[in-house]
C-alpha cells in the first residue's frame, strides 16, 4: 500500500464516527439559501474580509492563479490565503444554462429563478431547491427528481406530475393535500396508500363522486397553505436498519440520512440517490446523479467520481483532496476552479512523481498536527451560519455557539431595494386581486404583478409573470409567504 492509501484510510476511519451535528456544523453550512449585493451585482456570497476576488460568473473563464506549496506553513493557513487571492464566481452556474442569473448552482436548465440546485434538462423553476432529471415547471417545492412536472408547494417528488401542497409521492398523479402515496391517481387529503385513486381522506369513490367532492374541497383557496402545514412530516421507513433519518426509500443500513433514495451503507448524508453501486459515503450532502463511491467530508458531487476528501463541488473528478469546484481533474489537492487538469497543488501543476512525493509530505505534516481528518477550517467558510442549510436543518444552533466556532452569524436583516414608485401590498390585502366571479371560476388581477407584497413577517417579494400564468392555469391562490419561508418549509421535520 502506498503512503497515499496510508493517509487516505486514516481519514476513512476517523470520518466514520462523526456525530450528526459536527456534520451539520462542518458540511452543511458550505450550502447559503439567501442571496446579497456584493461588488455591484447579485451573489450567493455576504460581503466580508474572507472573499477578496468576486467576478461575474458571466465573465469568468478560469482561475489561472497558482502558487508553491510551503511546508514550513501550516497546510489550512495556506489555504486561506489561496481562497483570498483565487477568483471565484458570484454564484455557481456549470455549462448550458439560459435566463437562470437569479439562482445559484445550476446546471443544463433553463429559466430558473431564485432557486438552488437545479440540475439536468428542467425548465421553469421558481422558488425551490433540488430539482433534478428531466423536470419542468417546479414552484415552491423542494427534492423534485426524475421527470416529475407541475409541482408547486410540495416536498420529496419523484416521477409524478400534477402534485399540489403535498409530500412524499412517488409515481403519482393529480395530487392534492397528501403524503406517503406510491402508484396513485386522483387523490385529495390522503396518506399512506399504494395504488389507488379516486380517493378523499383514504376512501375511494366513483369518479363522478369524487370530481364532485374535489371542487368543492378546491373552492376553499384560503385554506389551502394551512391544510399544507398540517400535514404529518414524516415517511413510512419500511426498510432495514433505519436509524435516525428522515424519509430514506428503498434503502438500508442507514444512519443519520436525510431524504435518500435507493443507496446503502452510509452515514450523514443528505439529498443523495441513484442505485446500488453507490456506497463508501460519509458525512457528504447534495449529490447530483451517476454512480459515485468512497466519498469523505464533501458537499456535493456529480458524475463518475470517487475517492474524493473533503471538498465541494467536485464533477467528473478522482482522487481530489481539500479542493473547491473541479471539473474532470484527478490527482488533485487545495485547487479551485480547474477544468481537466491532474497532478496540481494550490492549482501548481507537477509531474506525477513531484506529485506523490509533496503529497505525502503533506499528509505526514497534517497527520502530525491532527488535521489530516479535519474539515475545512472556520476561517475559509464565507457564508453567515444562520443562512446555510446547517440551520436550516436544525435551527437549535446558539449565535454563541457558532460565533466559538469562528464562524458569521448575520444579526441584520438583508437589505431588498424597493423603488419609490413601487405600490405595496399586504398579504391581507391580497383577497382585493383574487376572487370567484359568478359561474365560479377563478381569478387573478394580473395587476398584482405591477405590485410588491409584504408578508406578516414584513418580507417583501413579487409575483412574476411566469409565476402568475402558473397559478391562473392550475386555480391556485396567490402566495401569502416570502418566497425563502415556501423553500424552508420543505425542511419542517417537527
Amino acid at each position: 500500500m502506498s503512503d497515499l492509501k496510508v493517509w487516505e484510510e486514516k481519514i476513512k476511519e476517523k470520518r466514520k464516527k462523526t456525530p450528526w451535528r459536527e456534520y451539520l456544523i462542518w458540511v452543511c453550512s458550505w450550502l447559503p439559501f439567501s442571496y446579497y449585493k456584493n461588488s455591484w451585482f447579485i451573489s450567493r456570497y455576504p460581503i466580508s474580509n474572507r472573499i477578496k476576488n468576486l467576478v461575474d460568473i458571466n465573465n469568468f473563464l478560469e482561475n489561472e492563479f497558482s502558487t508553491d506549496y510551503d511546508i514550513s506553513k501550516n497546510f489550512f493557513e495556506q489555504l486561506v490565503n489561496f481562497q483570498r487571492k483565487s477568483t471565484l464566481w458570484n454564484i455557481l452556474h456549470y455549462s448550458k444554462n439560459e435566463n437562470s442569473d437569479f439562482s445559484d448552482i445550476v446546471l443544463s436548465s433553463k429559466n430558473c429563478y431564485l432557486s438552488n440546485s437545479i440540475i439536468i434538462d428542467w425548465l421553469n423553476v421558481l422558488y425551490s431547491f433540488q430539482v433534478k432529471e428531466n423536470s419542468h415547471n417546479i414552484f415552491n417545492s423542494t427534492l423534485v427528481w426524475n421527470n416529475s412536472e407541475n409541482i408547486y408547494f410540495s416536498s420529496w417528488i419523484i416521477n409524478s406530475f400534477k402534485i399540489f401542497y403535498s409530500k412524499f409521492i412517488l409515481n403519482s398523479n393529480n395530487i392534492w393535500f397528501s403524503w406517503n402515496l406510491n402508484w396513485c391517481n386522483e387523490c385529495i387529503l390522503c396518506n399512506n396508500l399504494e395504488n389507488k385513486f379516486y380517493c378523499i381522506k383514504n376512501k375511494q369513490f366513483d369518479k363522478e363522486t369524487y370530481l364532485k367532492e374535489k371542487k368543492k374541497i378546491l373552492e376553499s383557496k384560503k385554506s389551502f397553505i394551512n391544510i399544507y402545514l398540517k400535514l404529518n412530516i414524516r415517511w413510512n421507513n419500511n426498510w432495514e436498519n433505519i436509524i435516525n433519518s428522515y424519509f430514506v426509500r428503498e434503502s438500508e443500513n442507514v444512519v443519520s440520512w436525510l431524504m435518500c433514495y435507493k443507496i446503502k451503507n452510509w452515514r450523514n448524508i443528505m439529498f443523495w440517490w441513484w442505485k446500488w453501486d453507490n456506497e463508501n459515503i460519509y458525512d457528504s450532502m447534495s449529490w447530483w446523479t451517476i454512480w459515485n463511491t468512497d466519498f469523505y467530508w464533501v458537499w456535493s458531487a456529480w458524475a463518475n467520481s470517487s475517492n474524493i476528501y473533503i471538498c465541494n463541488n467536485i464533477t467528473y473528478s478522482s482522487n481530489i483532496y481539500y479542493s473547491f469546484h473541479l471539473e474532470n481533474c484527478s490527482f488533485c489537492i487545495w485547487c479551485i476552479w480547474l477544468k481537466n487538469k491532474s497532478f496540481c497543488i494550490l492549482n501548481k501543476q507537477y509531474s506525477k512523481e513531484e506529485w506523490y512525493e509533496l503529497a505525502n509530505k503533506i499528509f505526514a505534516s497534517m497527520d502530525a498536527n491532527w488535521i489530516l481528518w479535519d474539515f475545512f477550517p472556520w476561517s475559509l467558510n464565507p457564508f453567515y451560519f444562520n443562512d446555510t442549510m446547517a440551520y436550516l436543518i436544525d435551527d437549535s444552533f446558539t449565535k454563541e455557539e457558532v460565533e466559538a466556532k469562528w464562524y458569521m452569524w448575520r444579526d441584520s436583516e438583508i437589505k431588498v431595494d424597493i423603488p419609490d414608485w413601487a405600490e405595496i401590498v399586504k398579504t391581507s390585502d391580497l383577497v382585493n386581486f383574487q376572487w370567484f366571479d359568478s359561474n365560479w371560476n377563478w381569478h387573478i388581477n394580473p395587476e398584482i404583478m405591477k405590485k410588491v407584497i409584504q408578508d406578516d413577517n414584513w418580507n417583501i417579494y413579487k409575483i412574476v409573470p411566469m409565476e402568475y400564468e402558473f397559478l391562473m392555469k392550475h386555480n391556485l391562490p396567490l402566495p401569502e409567504i416570502h418566497w425563502l419561508d415556501r423553500i424552508k418549509l420543505g425542511f419542517k421535520f417537527k
